[in-house]
């Protein structure tokens, strides 16, 4: 059993930054890879960033690249996403998601997502 708790969401204009945090809970699960998604209103959700276990592998969307950048903390079971020049179609919910494989965290197929944490980008 993993819980996974979003946090750092806000309101900032376009071009600041903002760093989410996503704690994980639960007795195994330093063993999952992490990864985040966002759900724009009357969009689909889409995959933004995802990190391995150990944190030796990411991947991003292309639509982040250059931009955000996913990492392991220090503090353990928790992943951050760094998010840097911010635009406005940025805005979204974004959600935290965890599964033994960082493929089927890429895919969205994952047993463990976060309840989102609301980004919102002025412009």
């Amino acid at each position: 059993q993993v819980q996974l708790i979003e946090s750092g969401g806000g309101l900032v204009q376009a071009g600041d930054s903002l760093r989410l945090s996503c704690a994980a809970s639960g007795r195994t699960s330093s063993n999952y890879a992490m990864g985040w998604f966002r759900q724009a209103p009357g969009k689909e959700r889409e995959f933004v960033a995802g990190i391995t276990a150990v944190g030796d592998v990411t991947e991003y969307a292309d639509s982040v690249k250059g931009r955000f950048t996913i990492a392991k903390e220090n503090v353990k079971n928790t992943v951050s996403l760094q998010m840097n020049s911010l635009k406005p179609e940025d805005t979204a919910v974004y959600y935290c998601a965890a599964d033994f494989q960082l493929r089927t965290v890429v895919a969205g197929i994952v047993p463990y997502w976060g309840q989102g944490t609301q980004v919102t980008i002025s412009s």
